[in-house]
């Protein structure tokens, strides 16, 4: 009988037991609404004050500077456009990469069509920006720069003190996606500089449908939810208390043992690199070797469909990504593989295999074990293959 193995944290994460015996009250003894006065109400209310002090602590932010979500989605889009709308009377350059999430890339597209102006900064083939293509791409009317802290898919992790500080030298708000990074980086707001960051709970061992977004004190960005009084006035609708409290409980248990998290993560996705690297011919890593997030592997395989490759790997209890989970239905090569300079048949031969706290170096054993014939299967498949096998005889 075949393991079962997930490979994919960064699609999302089994939540931890100790996060869910936290939420569960919330759903039926502690159900009040934080709005309320009467007992009931002021145990949300509590609930939620503990949960935001945990969170700000995670990121070394005041408890007011966050505001929490129904996601890292939403957090994004309201970073974005609310920073947009609100200094609409000062500009309407807005700077981001071709890497972004489409949680941003779409909410650019959207602001393009109420008479914004976006540039779209290239990346390298590791890719990351340059830092002189972002200062030459600053104008007068420049208001908004929003740049992901690491790529969900390649892993590569951005310059972001450096662009903080370029965006404050130029009084330019900076906002930065940091869903995939939060809980794998150590991650400080302040030292940092950044004035908004996203973030999202489901990538932490936390539950889906609740993120947060980090709005430094003192910026006032437009709200994207417009009707009751909850979260400052600054986010319309009943806090989901119990998946807040989840949230405050996963960020808790994150950045008590950070440290041994990424050691762990960065042990077992470099013996996967290395291993697979080593082992199947006329592959390619795609990201940074070093500048990438601890648990992300990310390599291209030629004479193969990604797509094949995945539901081999699941027929042998293997579970992974060829790029992004919110475009798994697509039939387009990852745009993210294309910026970086890979052509379409590569990057549809694209493998991501990202590691958790609940992988095993067994779990590294299997998909070491497996992928190799699986890959050879499907390449036998293949007519040009069998043209560069037959050339190298």
């Amino acid at each position: 009988m075949n393991r079962r193995v997930y490979f994919d944290y960064s699609a999302t994460t089994p939540m931890k037991k100790e996060v869910l015996e936290e939420m569960l009250p919330f759903f039926n003894t502690d159900f009040g609404n934080p709005s309320s006065i009467h007992s009931y109400g002021r145990q949300g209310k509590t609930a939620l004050d503990i949960a935001r002090d945990k969170v700000a602590k995670t990121l070394n932010a005041k408890s007011e500077e966050i505001f929490f979500t129904g996601g890292g989605s939403e957090a994004d889009n309201w970073a974005i456009k609310g920073a947009a709308f609100a200094s609409r009377s000062k500009g309407n350059h807005i700077i981001t990469t071709k890497i972004e999430h489409h949680a941003v890339l779409h909410t650019c597209e959207y602001l393009e069509k109420e008479g914004f102006e976006v540039t779209y900064l290239d990346v390298d083939q590791y890719g990351l920006i340059d830092m002189d293509d972002l200062k030459n791409a600053i104008k007068e009317n420049t208001i908004l720069i929003t740049i992901m802290y690491a790529n969900n898919e390649i892993g590569t992790i951005q310059p972001i003190k450096e662009i903080a500080h370029l965006a404050k030298e130029k009084n330019i708000i900076f906002h930065t996606d940091a869903v995939q990074a939060y809980g794998n980086e150590i991650i400080d707001v302040h030292e940092l500089g950044v004035d908004l960051l996203s973030i999202s709970a489901h990538k932490v061992y936390g539950p889906k449908g609740v993120g947060a977004l980090y709005i430094r004190k003192g910026l006032r960005i437009h709200p994207l939810i417009h009707g009751g009084a909850q979260e400052k006035r600054r986010r319309a609708g009943t806090e989901n208390i119990p998946g807040i409290v989840g949230f405050g409980k996963a960020a808790e248990l994150a950045y008590e043992n950070m440290e041994g998290h990424i050691n762990k993560m960065e042990t077992m996705r470099n013996r996967l690199i290395k291993e697979i690297m080593e082992t199947i011919p006329y592959t390619k890593l795609n990201g940074h070797p070093t500048k990438r997030l601890p648990g992300n592997v990310n390599i291209s395989f030629e004479f193969i469909e990604g797509e094949s490759l995945l539901l081999s790997l699941d027929m042998v209890g293997i579970a992974a990504s060829s790029g992004s989970a919110c475009t798994s239905g697509s039939l387009d090569p990852s745009h993210v593989l294309m910026a970086i300079g890979l052509s379409h048949e590569i990057a549809h031969g694209s493998l991501r295999l990202t590691v958790g706290d609940f992988n095993t170096e067994e779990d590294v054993d299997y998909v070491i074990e497996k992928l190799p014939p699986i890959v050879d299967r499907l390449r036998q498949m293949s007519p040009l293959y069998e043209k560069v096998k037959g050339g190298n005889k």
